[in-house]
């Protein structure tokens, strides 16, 4: 896996089909989908993607009234700052949408909750039309991301994919690790030497603040997510690692962001990252 050639690329509102026009044509873009609910960019074709899908936050009017949870209780089920994070990565496919209003990370009979966290959502039962509406948005964003995955798979012959997402600690009650994979629904026989170099890469993070760095496999989360569990289906020869960092980077009770620790995570991924994608491309491509 060479190095690649950073452009300059303007971002543009494309509709889903233009989007796949431009992942088969090898083009490199930067776009928000016409719906304006997930952002990809692809400065470059390499065979790693980063991916945010629960950095959304946005939760369209028409549900608000209706809605029992407050705007903080949506946040702190969030995973705010993920894609920032990762931003600096040649691929980046990123949720711009609440999982309150569909959780790309559930199957499609799942994706729009009725309770959340023990919690009734609605005030009313969800009215069928809003609820096909967010679900055509989840299916929108699966054929964008059967697209690139099948390009990346077929151009390099294996692809590895970093699933970023973020947990609050705090409500564990007991010592948790700093990052957290979830391995249970990947090929740990085939991929175990790369599994265990990514956790040893990410415990190696030196924080401020003196945060603790330690890093562990499915103590919290054992990679259950229907995105890890699409691409793994549908694409053997791509390796989704289900990454999660405790929420180290933020006060979960105040809302507030420590800006910092996130750029900590984003300047150490610069170079952790790819090193290991790198590494992983020479490793199983042949």
């Amino acid at each position: 896996m060479g190095k690649f050639n950073k452009r300059l690329i303007y971002m543009q509102r494309l509709s889903v089909e233009q989007i796949i026009l431009n992942i088969e044509n090898e083009e490199a873009f930067h776009a928000v989908c016409k719906d304006y609910s997930f952002s990809l960019k692809i400065e470059a074709y390499v065979p790693y993607v980063c991916a945010a899908i629960h950095d959304g936050h946005q939760f369209r009017k028409e549900l608000w009234d209706n809605c029992l949870h407050s705007e903080y209780d949506r946040w702190y089920e969030e995973d705010p700052e993920t894609k920032n994070m990762i931003a600096s990565h040649p691929i980046v496919l990123a949720g711009c949408d609440s999982r309150f209003e569909y959780d790309l990370n559930r199957p499609p009979e799942e994706a729009v909750f009725e309770t959340a966290w023990g919690k009734q959502l609605w005030r009313q039962p969800l009215p069928d039309h809003l609820k096909q509406k967010s679900l055509l948005k989840h299916l929108a964003f699966y054929k964008v991301v059967y697209a690139l995955t099948n390009k990346l798979e077929k151009k390099f012959g294996v692809c590895v994919v970093y699933d970023m997402h973020s947990y609050n600690w705090q409500r564990w009650g007991r010592e948790v690790p700093t990052w957290n994979l979830g391995t249970s629904n990947i090929d740990n026989n085939r991929f175990k030497a790369s599994i265990e170099a990514w956790r040893q890469s990410l415990s190696e993070i030196k924080f401020p603040n003196q945060i603790a760095s330690t890093s562990k496999i499915n103590d919290t989360f054992q990679g259950n997510g229907y995105f890890l569990k699409f691409i793994t289906k549908n694409f053997p020869n791509t390796l989704v690692l289900a990454t999660e960092i405790a929420k180290i980077y933020c006060d979960e009770y105040q809302q507030i962001i420590f800006p910092e620790v996130v750029t900590t995570v984003s300047d150490a991924l610069k170079n952790r990252l790819p090193k290991h994608a790198s590494e992983f491309y020479n490793m199983y491509s042949r």
